[in-house]
Parts: C-alpha cells; structure tokens; sequence
C-alpha cells in the first residue's frame, strides 16, 4: 500500500534526526561541512521526491503553465535559508551579474514581483533628476489595452493619462501605423508588452521615440529570452528600449516563486531605480553596509542639517521592492537551465503548430504569427477563433478534455471594472484616458481569442493530445 506524503516527510525527517545526532557527537566537524551534509541530504530528499513528472496519460489534465526544476533550486534555496540573512544578500548579487551578463546589459534591478517590475520602471521617469523628460501628472504614455493591466496601471497611479492603440493580428502587439496619430504634446513615453514572447515591432517604435524624444519601456515579462534583429543586430527584447522588466513568476520563463528585474544601459536611470526600490535612499550601500562613500556624515542634502546620515537621506518617493535572497537562490539556479528552456519552447511552438495545421485546425482558427525581423521564445500559443466559430464552445470543449486554456489577459481592459469610474468621469468631460481609433482587433480578441501554453515541461505526447482536442473543439 503507498505510504501518505506525511510519512514519507516524518520518516524523511527522523533519518534526517539521526544523522544530526551523530553531527553532534562528531566534534570534530566544521560549520562548512555539516552545512554540506545538510545540502547532500536536501539533494537526496528532492530527488526521491520532486523528481520528473509521472509519464503522461491521455486525458491527464495539461496546465498553460508549470515550473520545471530539480535538486539544484532546492539546495540554493536550503543554502540560503541556512544563512538566515533573508534580505538581499550574495545571491541576489551573484543573480544580478549573471543575468546582466545573459542580457548583455550594464544593470539589473532584482524586485519582488514582475509588476513591482513594471511601477518601478514608470516610477523611474517621474525622477526630478531627469529634468525635461521627467514624466509628470498629465503626461501622456502611449500602450496598448489588449494585454496585462500591471502594464498600465503605473502610469495611472501616477496621474499620466495612458493612449490605448490597437494591435495586429495575428501578431497581437501594437499597431505600429497608430503611433503618429497618438502623438501630442503632452506624449513622454511608450510603455508595451512583447506578446506572449513575441516581439513587437521595435524597429517601427524605436525609431518613433528617437524621433520625439520619448522614453520607451520594454515589458519583457511574458517574452524574456525572446530576440529581435534591430539594426542588423540579434538583440534580446527587454534591452533596446531604455527600460526592460522581467517577471519570474511560476507560470513565466523561469520562476524564483515571486520575483521580477528592472534591468537598463544607462547609468542615470540605474541610479534612480535602485533609490526606489529601495525606499526612495540616496545613499547607495547595500543591505548592512555603512559608509561606502566615505562621507556617510559630511554632506548637505536639502535642507537638512550639515553632516545628517546619508543612509537616511531620501532623494525620492520610493518603495521597498526588493526580493529576498532565498527567491535570487532560486533563480541562480534556474538561469543556469534557462537556455534550455528557450530552446523548449520554441520547439513546443513548431511542434503543435505544425499538429494544427496538419489537423485541420486553420479551417476554424488563425494561427499566430511570429512578428518580422524576431526569433520569439513563446509564452503560449494564441489563437483567433475564425468567422462563425464560437469561441466559448470552443474553449468549453478543450477545458473539458484536461487541457488548460487563457484568455489573452485583459482582452480590452477599458472594458474592466477598474476603468468604470474613469469612464464615468470621461463622460462628465475629464481626460483619464485616451484611444485611438476603435480598436476593432482589441475587441475581437477580447471575443474570440484563447491560447494554450508552451512550458518546457510539454512532452510530444502531452503536444499531441493538444492539437487533437483542439482540432476537435473546432469541428464539434
């Protein structure tokens, strides 16, 4: 008879007693070495317990989203806990750098959480240290509405006034044609989401903030790892705008639980970013550093006293967005199999594309389409429901045979409770928002697209099964 979880854990655990009885005895062993005793058991226990999925049976219930981990997360974050520094520490360094170098970006930020990501991103631009350029109450931030909320809820915590354009299908990012037509004077910065791991057009919109002067934000959440030929250059998405951002939520490209980055070329805005995230501090020590300056208590700031502590000392309105060491442990870890996983899902995107199409699946569904000049590491596979196939029938029947479906997020997010009183007060005259167009796309998607997910854990087997539901749920 299979023994519960809970034994397992409780036998687990009195194993693991005994070895620390016979720690204790042996005096002769070092902090260094019972630490290491303790990881090598940590390793055993998630081998025998996390180990790969059980094979896959049709019918099985399919996630969009999973994580994919081993033995190596468990340690680095046993090795963490075992510090007990909790706060950022050297993992959050050692993260930092490694991702910077997989980027090939001069900075990264590590944050709480992707949308931490996104508020610290726009909160940047509202620094008095960027001068002109700096993004006040009334200025506008052109995007879009067919995507995530967090995308665009900073800028109207901040009082900017967001400028939806519609998107392209089947591409699903910003029409590229709308951006002039957006542009007014009070137009600061393009704040947009590469799809699903598509790229959006960044030839066509940097080339427009070049040409205005406006700041542009890349939210690589659901893309990282994503490439877009810019300049006759392969780029990652995320570093050729002035700003990217990353998510490491479970369901995203890699996962540290909770987590996210801020990552930029240009040391002004590094600057600003790391005094928001940490508390709005113009002192720049890290966590449990005193002094690096040497001027901790000689300087004139504001008007405070002469020589008042730097390390209280407030250039701006910040926040606490840091993430813990024990989530940076997890994601050394993970960027160490990220490759891997790109390359996972690039094949997932092939593999059940060419399932569809050889299924029939096109009869009743636009397929998606990687955007020109772009290699995109796939989020999900979206689809379009064609002329005459209700999405809703559609999507009940993949549900209903195990396979797990999302709609592309928002859909129109001017269409959500949280726009009601905005829209109640744009009626009475005021100017929360503005939109292009009628955002003829933007509303389709909202009616008839859905997608299924792409995760490195996605077997050929679990693929198949896919495609063939799919393919049915659009003949029924």
């Amino acid at each position: 008879m299979p023994r519960k979880a809970s034994q397992i854990v409780w036998e687990y655990g009195i194993r693991s007693t005994s070895k620390y009885k016979e720690m204790e005895k042996d005096n002769s062993m070092s902090e260094k070495e019972a630490r290491q005793q303790i990881l090598d058991m940590v390793a055993e226990y998630a081998r025998n317990y996390h180990g790969a999925d059980k094979p896959y049976v049709a019918g099985d219930r399919i996630p969009y989203a999973s994580r994919v981990y081993d033995e190596h997360e468990m340690v680095n974050l046993v090795d963490s806990a075992l510090e007990f520094w909790l706060t950022a520490g050297r993992y959050t360094d050692q993260f930092e750098k490694e991702f910077a170098q997989y980027l090939d970006v001069r900075f990264v930020s590590l944050v709480n959480s992707g949308s931490s990501a996104n508020l610290l991103a726009l909160a940047t631009l509202t620094s008095p240290l960027l001068g002109e350029r700096q993004l006040r109450r009334g200025d506008e931030v052109i995007t879009v509405a067919a995507g995530f909320p967090t995308t665009v809820t900073p800028a109207i915590q901040y009082g900017c006034v967001p400028v939806f354009l519609d998107v392209t299908i089947p591409e699903y990012n910003i029409d590229v044609t709308q951006l002039e037509a957006a542009l007014s004077e009070k137009t600061k910065a393009v704040m947009i989401a590469h799809t699903l791991g598509n790229p959006f057009d960044l030839t066509a919109v940097r080339a427009f903030c070049d040409k205005h002067n406006l700041w542009l934000i890349e939210d690589n959440c659901d893309a990282l790892g994503s490439v877009y030929k810019y300049n006759g250059e392969e780029r990652l998405t995320g570093t050729i705008g002035d700003i990217g951002t990353s998510s490491f939520y479970p369901p995203h490209h890699m996962t540290m639980g909770e987590g996210g980055a801020v990552y930029t070329n240009n040391a002004l805005l590094n600057r600003i970013i790391r005094s928001m995230r940490d508390w709005g501090r113009d002192c720049m020590c890290a966590p449990g550093q005193d002094n690096l300056c040497g001027h901790r208590f000689d300087g004139q700031y504001g008007e405070l006293p002469k020589g008042y502590d730097h390390k209280y000392v407030y250039s701006h309105f910040g926040y606490n967005l840091k993430a813990t060491d024990m989530q940076a442990a997890v994601g050394c870890a993970q960027l160490e199999k990220f490759p891997s996983f790109v390359e996972r899902r690039k094949y997932n995107f092939k593999y059940l594309q060419e399932k569809l199409i050889a299924a029939g699946a096109e009869e009743g569904l636009i397929l998606p389409r990687a955007t020109e000049n772009s290699d995109p590491s796939w989020f999900g596979f979206l689809m379009t429901c064609k002329e005459g196939i209700d999405r809703e029938q559609v999507v009940r029947y993949i549900e209903g045979h195990g396979v797990q479906t999302r709609m592309l997020f928002a859909g129109n997010l001017t269409k959500h409770p949280c726009f009601d009183q905005m829209r109640a007060e744009q009626a009475a005259g005021a100017v929360c928002y503005r939109v292009i167009g009628d955002l003829a796309n933007t509303e389709r998607i909202m009616k008839d697209s859905f997608w299924v997910g792409l995760y490195p854990g996605m077997t050929d087997a679990k693929l198949d099964y896919m495609a063939q539901v799919i393919a049915e749920a659009v003949r029924q």
